[in-house]
């Protein structure tokens, strides 16, 4: 059994390796503000953290991860090109009887760079598989990014749009949304006897005869949501020709340069997906010349989905093959609008990762 010395050397030796690829020391308060989370990633964050109260500073979380405080530090201090290496305690709830850590070690490397996003992303991945090589792991990318521009060019309402903008990273939700929008799902009973009821009796009077007001949402928030669901419902649907298109975009699951021709045959029926696609071409160009043999390298459009919302662009992993028992080894991906969230009128791009020595501990011992 691995004990926690020997995870803590481990974790050290990884966190050398990353400051001797010229990446500063940094670190963060355990607690850290629940009004931040909060309010980047909505009321599913207590889900996965643990909450408690302080006196002095109100609601906080023991710190789920490390890359936000990192970065509310950067902008703080000006937002300029950097490389920062961590190492410390990260606290996730996890699912009952999963018997999945809540608490370990967590090492990470971040880089802050403008001249040169495609360069920046070869860079962190090619960080993570030389520590990582010795381990034999499969590594997985995709683009976020990606995504969020097939979606952005849907002919349909800015209200849809932001709606399956806003669940990407919950693919049972978005693919419900979809399919409701796209008119593949029968609407829902009670939205329809909600909105029936509106049509004969009006929304004050439908509200009304709810009874009195229980909970946070005012009137005046009801009333809204009221107004959106018909007009919503007085929309016509997503084109299935479109829907379609989305959904070959999200099944694709091939080798990267595959997946980029592929990709570019698709911007003939989506062209507001040729600049990602055209990205995505650099950036096999720059894994190529920091030696990454780029055709071998798996792609999954859909991969990250399921990962914290602040990745944006380039997502990669690397996973234990044939344990399928473990969670990734490490994850990494782009977070520009994070930057742009939290730098308050400073904006820098930006992408990092993360791994977990306790995991790479115990291949390691797998491996003796």
């Amino acid at each position: 059994m691995t004990d926690k010395i020997t995870v803590r050397a481990e974790a050290e030796r990884l966190f050398a390796f990353f400051k001797a690829a010229g990446a500063r020391p940094v670190d963060a308060d355990l607690l850290q503000p629940a009004e931040t989370l909060l309010d980047l990633y909505g009321e599913d964050i207590r889900a996965r953290a643990y909450v408690t109260q302080d006196p002095d500073r109100g609601e906080m979380m023991l710190r789920p991860d490390f890359t936000l405080p990192v970065v509310q530090m950067h902008m703080t201090h000006g937002g300029q090109p950097a490389r920062y290496s961590y190492l410390g305690e990260v606290f996730r709830k996890q699912q009952a009887g999963s018997g999945r850590a809540t608490e370990y070690l967590q090492v990470g490397y971040e880089l802050f760079d403008r001249e040169d996003p495609e360069r920046a992303d070869a860079e962190v991945f090619a960080l993570f598989d030389e520590v990582l090589s010795p381990l034999g792991l499969r590594p997985a990318t995709g683009d976020i990014g990606i995504l969020t521009a097939a979606v952005q060019t849907l002919r349909t309402t800015e209200r849809r749009k932001n709606a399956l903008l806003r669940h990407i990273w919950r693919p049972r939700r978005f693919r419900a949304l979809l399919d409701r929008f796209t008119g593949r799902a029968a609407p829902d009973p009670s939205r329809l006897d909600l909105l029936e009821k509106v049509a004969q009796n009006g929304a004050g009077a439908v509200i009304d005869q709810a009874g009195p007001e229980i909970g946070l949402r005012r009137r005046a928030d009801v009333l809204a949501r009221i107004e959106a669901l018909q007009a919503d419902m007085a929309e016509p649907p997503i084109s299935r020709s479109e829907a379609e298109v989305l959904d070959e975009v999200l099944a694709i699951r091939e080798t990267l340069p595959n997946a980029h021709q592929h990709l570019r045959d698709i911007t003939v029926d989506l062209p507001g997906l040729t600049p990602s696609v055209e990205r995505m071409a650099r950036r096999m160009d720059a894994l190529s010349t920091a030696g990454i043999v780029v055709g071998d390298l798996p792609f999954e459009a859909s991969f990250g989905r399921t990962t914290l919302e602040y990745y944006d662009g380039f997502v990669f992993g690397f996973m234990a093959e044939g344990r399928p028992d473990l969670p990734p080894v490490a994850t990494g991906g782009r977070y520009d609008a994070l930057t742009r969230v939290l730098g308050r009128g400073q904006e820098i791009p930006a992408v990092g990762g993360v791994i977990r020595p306790e995991l790479v501990q115990l291949l390691r011992e797998g491996l003796a």
